[in-house]
């Protein structure tokens, strides 16, 4: 659900460019982007300032608002919950069964945590989210009806998409539990089916489960990918093949595809070339797979990303995100998909610009949302933040933000700094 107001305006904001603007909205888009130094409304489009919500952005930064394509709502910030003293994909794993064995996680905690993340990325400047939520035959919908309770209590706030992912096996009759438990994340009103193939003793079954699934319920896919360094797995290539030979025209992603990494040029141009004629959206999560992976590895140690030159050199769209925050998978994080963005200019080779796209356009469009433009006709979810530039803003993260949905205010966060100088012979301290 999206909640529009009457008409807003935004003053003295500064575009990506340098140029200072106004920017009017109405009806939850931007109708106009006109010069700062021009208040006058007699020759304007958009609603008169007089009738307008003024916001005076003081000369910050205006931009899209950031969006994230992959989180674990249910287990974020659960750190101290669960603790991992291995540090490894297995150790968190192993962690998260053994409490949830116990009895430490339960609907009401995660619903509380689910509902913190959520703010914790709103404030950021995030208005659109897609998460993973545990869906087993064990706990059923327990978990994912959790995250919706969550999720309600920021309805006019964020987008949030839930994606079913499930456990393994899916495929044959070993797999019936874990399909009804599907099942019934599609009756519960899940937005997309995911799982893990590359665990799975039948990878190819559960993908072609998936997109069976998928099919008949009228949802999209997101699929955990090749999240391991060994090269010899590749269930990418047969996730793309089975999405073109079974014509599904629905929202399809492979988040993290790290094995992709690790090949060589030519495995990785025929695998990208496939992955965007399928259409499979990629998600590089840098966050968990720089702290999971690679500690087998102590000399020349992967980095856990997929291969995103060689992604975009094909066609195929690629947004990054953070994966788990705070949990036994990552035991750090700061929900900012800015800390995202920073990490893929030093660990992805990408400039900073492109990092930003990576955390902002390319999430909705990945997810099926409209790409936001400062410019009339777009709509108004946008990020004012108190940078110098685009790479200020992904340098330094400054937490004095604004966060517009459909040209609502929803968010604030105002950041203080103080230095305190001896001022006196006595070395009393006063303001400096």
């Amino acid at each position: 659900m999206t909640t529009t107001a009457g008409p807003t305006l935004l003053t003295d904001a500064r575009l990506a460019d340098g140029r200072m603007v106004d920017v009017s909205i109405d009806a939850g888009r931007i109708t106009a982007v006109s010069p700062s130094a021009d208040r006058r409304t007699g020759d304007r489009t958009d609603t008169p300032i007089t009738d307008a919500t003024v916001h005076d952005l003081g000369g910050w930064l205006l931009l899209p608002a950031l969006a994230e394509p992959h989180a674990h709502l249910d287990k974020a910030l659960t750190a101290d919950l669960v603790p991992n003293p291995a540090g490894d994909l297995m150790g968190a794993i192993e962690a998260w069964v053994t409490a949830a064995g116990e009895g430490r996680i339960t609907p009401e905690g995660i619903t509380e945590r689910a509902a913190r993340a959520l703010e914790l990325l709103l404030v950021r400047g995030v208005t659109a989210v897609r998460t993973h939520v545990n869906v087993t035959a064990d706990i059923g919908v327990t978990a994912l009806l959790a995250v919706q309770e969550a999720a309600a209590r920021f309805d006019g706030l964020l987008d949030v998409q839930t994606v079913a992912l499930t456990s393994s096996p899916m495929a044959g009759p070993d797999g019936a539990a874990n399909r009804a438990a599907l099942a019934a994340a599609l009756e519960a009103g899940v937005d997309l089916v995911g799982g893990c193939p590359h665990l799975d003793p039948d990878g190819p079954g559960l993908i072609a489960n998936a997109i069976r699934a998928a099919t008949e319920a009228g949802v999209g896919i997101d699929l955990h990918t090749d999240e391991m360094l060994d090269p010899s797995v590749l269930t990418l290539r047969d996730y793309a093949r089975q999405v073109i030979d079974a014509g599904f025209d629905g929202s399809v992603a492979a988040s993290h595809c790290v094995t992709l990494g690790m090949q060589t040029p030519e495995v990785q141009a025929e695998v990208a070339g496939l992955v965007a004629e399928a259409g499979i959206a990629v998600f590089p999560l840098p966050q968990t797979n720089l702290f999971l992976q690679g500690r087998d590895h102590p000399t020349g140690t992967p980095r856990g990303l997929t291969a995103v030159a060689a992604l975009r050199e094909a066609g195929a769209l690629v947004a990054a995100g953070a994966d788990n925050v705070q949990d036994p998978f990552n035991l750090v994080g700061r929900s900012d998909p800015l800390e995202t963005a920073a990490l893929m200019v030093m660990a992805g080779h990408q400039l900073p610009d492109d990092a930003y796209d990576l955390v902002s356009n390319d999430v909705r469009r990945a997810i099926g949302l409209e790409p936001v433009a400062i410019s009339p006709g777009a709509p108004a979810d946008l990020l004012a933040i108190d940078a110098p530039s685009i790479r200020g803003a992904v340098a330094d993260a400054p937490m004095s933000r604004r966060v517009f949905r459909a040209g609502v205010l929803v968010a604030s966060a105002d950041q203080s700094t103080t230095v305190h100088r001896p001022v006196d012979g006595d070395g009393g301290i006063g303001a400096g």
